[in-house]
């Protein structure tokens, strides 16, 4: 399968180059990540950042590798650093292509000498390698390489006062133990002299415009060198959390095959062959992890900085797994979740790997009974199906009951929930940006989902289910008169109390009514069905997914830019979701009947997707967009979510391949 590649015109000045990032995952949670021409504009940048089994989340190793050659008094360096006054050095200038094709890989053209650099991880180990083929057309030359490295949070930048390295070096490399009590290694078969230094002051132009630290200093404990001949040399240098100093390129270039094969076995087991949708399978992978504590799959919900959590999880569940034929990661995704699933709550999310769970979630687990009748239609499952049924019982239970985080069933059968638990969450300080703290529709919608889906799988099962039949006709009853708004001809978002106890109906035109259309089961007419599809495309669609407010409210923000404050105002407030597609477009083919126009229509609008894959995070889809055109992506560079929903709306809904 082809893949990204990108020439000197995206490559040649500081500004165009770091405009793209790429990254890559290890199956841990760990990563290498980066802009095209190699420079750091991030804390989050670097080419090891892992995630140790004894420690609760990820720590930056190595951050880059600086190569130069040099030759009769001449010193071509190809690095990229940006400082307070310059950018240092150049190292763009050299370079002539970026190929992103299974893995990373720079060409640059220095002088008489032509340099590939390709970068990989092999999945389960929080290893990272990289190699080099050099062309030397001239005697005498030398190369250099030096690697920065540090041992920090990689949330967090370091100095040098707080942050000290013991090395113990040998020909073939160091293992570098560091004052905060990590140890961790570079092997190489080039020849390893120590000679350490501190590099002052670099500076990370994204965290800058996002309002925060941006400096730090990094450590460079020596360099490694080799002279060059005449002809092809190969070299390689790996940096691992484990012992790695007898390490050979032999082992290395095996290394690469298996790991290259590995992702080419998910393309072929998926058995999809149009090329879109190969992309997109590619982009899954990286999302797809191990859960520290259980051992279980789960999934990251974005890079750089998300952990794994339960709402992001189950949304994707079928785009990252079902439709791989992933099915034994799946389960376990889904036994993953429903072992932490307490007073009928999954977790919301597992801070940093490790950390306690946290459950202020309203739809997470309505969503894993979504999820998980989307597992049993591709599988047929019973065993499993039969093994996870009383985590559904105990969920529609609790919610019938009442649990916490006020969340509860009223007297008409709709939930209701307490303030920011929905997905539209964000909050700065104790103000709730997007407050919807009350009976909000898609939770609704979900609700009344998760009563049929229960309802049908318990009677596969042989369980008593009139309970749910009766509770989920108590939701149809109540919905459309609670939530319908017959002057905007959709429905309400939100009904809620205000201060004086009287009820308030919120019409702002927000997305999350298409869930009432989209879902497996429903309880609107097809005509109110096609009305709310109308106004979500007339009101909210862009190319790129649906705003989160229409433009004409007072509250609405167009732009997802600057520090932290002004981005979270604008996070739920018309800032454009990706994720959305998937359902929106499962809910457009369905009031049209899935007409053949109505098909081709979709496929085009998923389709222009495609460009976006070599403009943000090269070879996935970024986590949000501004609302206003042209449409800039913002957030995280790879967001799980977007690429599985994209993916899975592709495949089932406009390709028609589902069970």
């Amino acid at each position: 399968m082809s893949g990204v590649r990108l020439g000197a015109d995206f490559l040649s000045t500081y500004e165009e180059g770091t405009k793209r990032e790429w990254v890559i995952g290890n199956g841990l949670g760990g990563y290498a990540s980066s802009t095209v021409i190699g420079a750091g504009t991030r804390t989050y940048h670097g080419l090891l950042v892992a995630a140790p089994e004894n420690f609760p989340g990820r720590l930056l190793l190595l951050s880059s590798l600086d190569e130069e050659i040099s030759i009769d008094k001449e010193v071509y360096k190809l690095a990229t650093h940006k400082y307070p006054d310059n950018i240092s050095p150049e190292g763009f200038n050299y370079l002539s292509e970026f190929i992103r094709s299974p893995f990373p890989l720079w060409v640059y053209q220095a002088g008489d000498f032509t340099l590939k650099k390709k970068v990989f991880m092999v999945h389960g180990s929080n290893t990272t390698y990289v190699i080099y083929d050099i062309i030397s057309r001239k005697e005498g030359a030398l190369l250099k390489i030096f690697p920065l490295v540090s041992s920090r949070d990689f949330n967090l930048t370091a100095r040098s006062g707080y942050l000290s390295f013991y090395q113990k070096a040998g020909p073939a490399g160091v293992e570098l133990a560091s004052s905060n009590g990590f140890t961790f290694s570079l092997s190489s078969n080039l020849r390893y002299h120590p000679d350490p230094i501190w590099y002052f002051n670099l500076e990370y132009d994204s965290e800058k415009k996002r309002g925060l630290n941006f400096q730090e200093d990094i450590f460079n404990p020596g360099y490694f060198e080799s002279k060059l001949e005449p002809g092809i040399s190969r070299f390689f240098i790996a940096a691992s959390t484990k012992d790695i100093s007898s390490l050979t390129l032999g082992q290395v270039d095996k290394l690469y095959v298996r790991e290259a094969n590995r992702q080419n076995l998910l393309i072929l087991d998926s058995k999809l062959l149009e090329s879109f949708a190969l992309k997109l399978l590619k982009a899954t992978d990286s999302f797809v992890v191990k859960n520290h504590t259980t051992g279980e799959n789960t999934v990251i919900a974005g890079y750089h900085w998300y952990s794994d959590w339960g709402r992001d999880s189950m949304i994707s569940l079928p785009g990252l797994l079902l439709i791989p034929y992933r099915f034994e990661e799946a389960r376990s995704a889904l036994n993953n979740f429903a072992r932490y699933c307490r007073r009928g709550l999954i977790p919301n999310t597992f801070p940093a790997f490790g950390g306690d769970p946290i459950y202020n979630t309203v739809d997470a687990s309505l969503w894993f009974i979504h999820a998980l009748d989307r597992y049993f239609a591709y599988t047929q499952d019973f065993l499993f199906l039969s093994d996870i049924w009383d985590t559904v019982s105990s969920i529609i239970d609790n919610y019938c009951a009442g649990t916490d985080f006020a969340i509860g069933m009223d007297s008409d059968y709709l939930i209701w929930q307490g303030p920011q638990l929905t997905w539209m969450d964000a909050k700065v300080g104790e103000w709730a940006v997007t407050p919807r703290a009350g009976k909000a529709c898609e939770v609704n919608a979900l609700w009344y989902n998760a009563l049929k889906t229960a309802s049908y799988m318990g009677t596969l099962l042989g369980e008593d289910i009139s309970s749910y039949e009766t509770l989920a006709a108590g939701v149809a009853s109540n919905f459309e008169n609670t939530f319908w708004n017959p002057e905007t001809n959709c429905l309400f978002d939100l009904i809620h109390q205000d201060e004086a106890g009287n009820q308030v109906k919120d019409p702002a035109i927000r997305p999350n009514q298409i869930f009432a259309v989209s879902l497996p089961y429903t309880m609107l007419s097809p005509e109110k069905e096609k009305a709310i599809v109308d106004r979500v495309e007339k009101d909210l669609l862009t190319p790129f997914g649906l705003k989160t407010l229409s433009s004409d409210h007072p509250l609405y923000k167009g732009q997802y830019r600057g520090d932290a404050l002004t981005r979270d105002t604008a996070y739920h407030n018309g800032t454009v979701w990706p994720w959305l597609l998937g359902a929106y477009v499962k809910a457009y083919l369905k009031v049209n009947n899935s007409s053949n126009s109505s098909l081709e229509e979709m496929r085009v609008l998923l389709e222009g997707f495609d460009a976006h894959l070599e403009a943000a995070g090269i070879g996935t889809i970024s986590e949000v967009f501004d609302g206003d055109s042209p449409h800039a992506p913002g957030g995280s560079i790879a967001q799980a979510w977007s690429v599985a929903e994209i993916l899975r709306a592709y495949v089932e809904d406009v390709l028609g391949i589902k069970p």
